[in-house]
């Protein structure tokens, strides 16, 4: 009922069960999965995993919904290939612009919660990397670093005294040069590979 108020966003479907939610996804190429954690039949990260994973046929934007505390389903989202996160009592104004914002290819990462969240994703799965964080150039590796402690575009802009577009570009090209999917990627290579650490601030 919220999101269909609004004019720039069309509810394709509605699942039952995590089955269901795949299903109508492959056939209805939706822009962003809104997924339930439990769900019967198939959970919600099984259900991620089939339609955000490196193996689906189709890669999907999915975004979480879950409660404050379910730590450990979070953590395998993001491996399943999460986009993000948002809680179930967020305001609808939120939710519009959870949707608005990763339908546009940007990832959920402001809260607080998020940011704890994926910190400690980071420490408990620590592989060795396989990219080269060699190929960012300097202003490059400063936007990584202002993206992985939960900066929009605007606030990172605002931080290097740059435009909003120049940051843009430089994610892109952060993106592009260590083969990440998107900014919730950005943000757990940034801990995995020490350049921010759990627990520090901005």
């Amino acid at each position: 009922m919220i999101l269909e108020t609004q004019p720039d966003i069309s509810v394709i479907g509605e699942a039952a069960d995590g089955h269901d939610a795949v299903r109508l996804a492959q056939h209805g190429h939706p822009d962003v999965v809104l997924m339930d954690i439990r769900m019967p039949a198939l959970d919600g990260i099984a259900a991620t995993r089939l339609l955000a994973g490196p193996d689906a046929p189709r890669r999907t934007r999915v975004v979480i919904l879950t409660t404050y505390d379910l730590d450990e389903y979070v953590f395998d989202a993001l491996a399943a290939g999460a986009s993000g996160f948002l809680l179930k009592d967020v305001p609808p104004e939120d939710l519009v612009h959870g949707v608005r914002l990763v339908a546009a290819g940007d990832a959920l990462l402001a809260p607080s919660v998020t940011r704890r969240l994926i910190a400690e994703f980071a420490r408990r799965h620590r592989p060795a990397p396989d990219r080269s964080i060699g190929a960012l150039t300097p202003r490059e590796l400063e936007v990584l670093e202002l993206v992985a402690r939960g900066n929009s575009n605007a606030e990172i802009a605002q931080a290097l005294y740059l435009s909003e577009n120049t940051i843009k570009t430089h994610v892109t090209h952060v993106l592009d040069k260590l083969a990440l999917r998107d900014r919730v990627q950005a943000v757990i290579y940034a801990y995995e590979t020490g350049i921010v650490e759990p627990g520090t601030t901005q």
